[in-house]
C-alpha cells in the first residue's frame, strides 16, 4: 500500500482505514512545569516527565505500617507456588486524556469497583457521557458471576475516518460498551457458554461479541478500531486477544516479563475491525481494500500465569508510540518502590506480603487535611495509571526526544526528518495482582 509523503512530517498522525490518508494537524500545546524532584535537570529521558502527582506512599503511609506490622519487610518471593488457601484480587484503575487537552491526573482516572453494575448500552447515548479519550475507549467489568474475575480491554478508533466525515470515537467506544455488557452477562456455567462448546469464555470470543453487536448497531454507519481484550480469572490465570497496535506488558519483580507485539499492514496502519459502507468497500475493492477488513479471528493470543505482584499494562498507541517498554519499566518500579511494593533487597527485587495497604483508598482521616483530601482516592494502581499517562503526554509533546514512533519513521522513511514524539490520545489501563490469604472456614459444630 502506497503511503503519502509530504516535505517534512512525512507520516500521518492518523492510522489508515482501507486507503485513505489524512491530513496532518498539529495542535499546540504548552505543558505544564515540572516540579524539580521529577525532572531532573541532567535527566532528558521521558520517564523523568511525570507530571506533579498525589504521593500515595504519604497518603498511605499509616496503612503502610499497620499492613507491615508484625511483617516488617519479610520478602515475598512471586517465583513462589499459590498458597492453597489463597485468592487472587485484581485492582484496576484507568487514566487518559485527549490530544490537544490538558491532562489532569485527579479528573482524568477510573477506579474499578467490581461490585458496580454494568449498565448495557443504550441507543442514541450521549456522547457527553463519554470520557475525556478521544477516540481512545476502554473498559473494565466483572466478568460474569465468579467473584474476582475481570474483563479489561482498549480500543483505539481508527482516525482516518475523519476523512469520510465519520467520528471514530462512535465506533470505539460503542464497541468497548458493547464487550463491557458481553462480560457482565457471561455465563457462570460452561456448560451454557456462548459457542456452545461447554469451554468459558474466551478473551477472542468477548471480542467477536463487541464486533458483532457494533456491526449490528444501526447508529455506527462506519468507523473502525485497533482492540486489545484481557481476561483475568480467579485461580491467577491471564488470556489476552490483541488486534492492531494498542499492546500490553507484564511486568514481574522489577523486569520485563511479557509484552505484545503490534500488528499492522504498513507503516502507520495496524490491524483494525471495521464497519465499512457497502459504497466504500465497491470503491476500495478494485486497490486491495478488502485486505485491511481484519476480523476477531485474526486477533494474536498469549496467556500467562500471573504471581503476586505482577503489573500489567493495557494501553493505546498514545503510550506505546511514545515509550518505549524500558521508559514504562521505570515509571512502573518507581511507585513501587516508593510506595513499598517492590522491595530491593540482598536477593533482588522482592515484593511486600501484603498489598492491601497500597492498593485500597485511603480514609479521609488518613489523607491528612494539609492537602485537602486530595489523597483520599489515592492508590498505588491510580499512580501508575496516571504517572504513564503523565510521561507519554509530555514525551508526545516533545520535539527534541525521539520515542517509538521516531525510530519507527526512520526505520520506513530513513531520509526523512522526525524528532520528537507524537501527539495523540492516550489510554491506559493498569492492573495491580494481589494474592490474599483466604479466610479460614468456620469449624463445624459438634452434635
Amino acid at each position: 500500500m502506497a503511503v503519502a509523503r509530504c516535505a517534512v512530517r512525512v507520516p500521518s498522525l492518523s492510522r489508515t482505514p482501507l486507503l485513505t490518508r489524512p491530513a496532518v494537524r498539529m495542535l499546540a500545546y504548552h505543558a505544564p512545569s515540572m516540579p524539580a524532584r521529577l525532572c531532573p535537570q541532567q535527566s532528558r529521558s521521558p520517564s523523568s516527565l511525570a507530571p506533579r502527582r498525589v504521593d500515595v506512599a504519604a497518603a498511605s503511609s499509616q496503612r503502610q505500617q499497620q499492613g507491615r506490622a508484625g511483617a516488617g519487610l519479610a520478602a515475598y518471593s512471586t517465583s513462589a507456588p499459590s498458597p492453597a488457601a489463597a485468592k487472587f484480587v485484581y485492582n484496576v484503575c484507568a487514566s487518559y486524556i485527549a490530544k490537544g487537552h490538558a491532562f489532569d491526573p485527579s479528573t482524568h482516572l477510573f477506579q474499578f469497583n467490581p461490585y458496580n453494575r454494568v449498565q448495557p448500552p443504550k441507543k442514541g447515548r450521549g456522547k457527553a457521557s463519554r470520557p475525556e479519550s478521544g477516540q481512545d475507549a476502554f473498559f473494565v467489568s466483572r466478568l460474569g458471576a465468579v467473584p474476582g474475575e475481570v474483563a479489561l480491554g482498549v480500543a483505539d478508533g481508527v482516525g482516518g475516518w475523519m476523512d469520510s466525515g465519520v467520528d471514530p470515537a462512535d465506533f470505539s467506544h460503542a464497541f468497548c460498551d458493547y464487550m463491557a455488557a458481553a462480560a457482565a452477562a457471561a455465563p457462570a456455567a460452561p456448560a451454557s457458554s456462548p459457542d456452545g462448546t461447554g469451554k468459558p469464555l474466551s478473551a477472542r470470543q468477548l471480542m467477536q461479541m463487541g464486533y458483532e453487536a457494533v456491526c449490528h448497531d444501526p447508529s455506527i454507519k462506519a468507523g473502525g478500531s485497533t482492540a486489545i481484550v484481557g481476561l483475568l480469572t480467579a485461580d491467577g490465570r491471564l488470556e489476552v486477544a490483541n488486534l492492531g497496535d494498542s499492546g500490553y506488558i507484564l511486568l514481574r519483580l522489577g523486569g520485563v516479563h511479557a509484552c505484545s507485539e503490534p500488528q499492522t499492514h504498513a507503516f502507520n496502519t495496524p490491524f483494525q475491525l471495521s464497519v465499512v459502507p457497502p459504497s466504500v468497500l465497491r470503491r476500495a475493492a478494485a486497490f486491495g481494500g478488502a485486505n485491511l477488513m481484519d476480523q476477531p479471528r485474526d486477533a494474536e493470543i498469549s496467556r500467562h500465569r500471573l504471581r503476586h505482584g505482577d503489573v500489567l499494562v493495557f494501553a493505546s498507541d498514545g503510550l506505546w508510540d511514545n515509550l518505549f517498554n524500558q521508559d514504562v519499566l521505570r515509571i512502573v518500579g518507581r511507585a513501587m518502590t516508593r510506595a513499598g511494593a517492590w522491595v530491593n533487597t540482598d536477593r533482588g527485587v522482592q515484593v511486600a506480603p501484603d498489598l492491601r495497604p497500597y492498593t485500597s483508598p485511603a480514609p479521609a482521616d488518613e489523607a491528612g487535611a494539609e492537602d485537602g483530601g486530595a489523597n483520599a482516592m489515592a492508590t498505588l494502581q491510580s499512580q501508575i495509571a496516571t504517572d504513564l499517562v503523565g510521561a507519554a503526554k509530555l514525551a508526545g509533546l516533545s520535539r527534541t526526544i525521539d520515542g517509538p514512533f521516531a525510530k519507527e519513521v526512520k526505520r520506513y522513511f530513513p531520509h526523512e526528518v522526525w524528532h520528537g514524539g507524537k501527539e495523540d490520545d492516550i489510554c491506559v489501563v493498569t492492573v495491580l495482582v494481589s494474592e490474599e490469604e483466604m479466610p479460614p472456614a468456620p469449624a463445624k459444630a459438634k452434635l
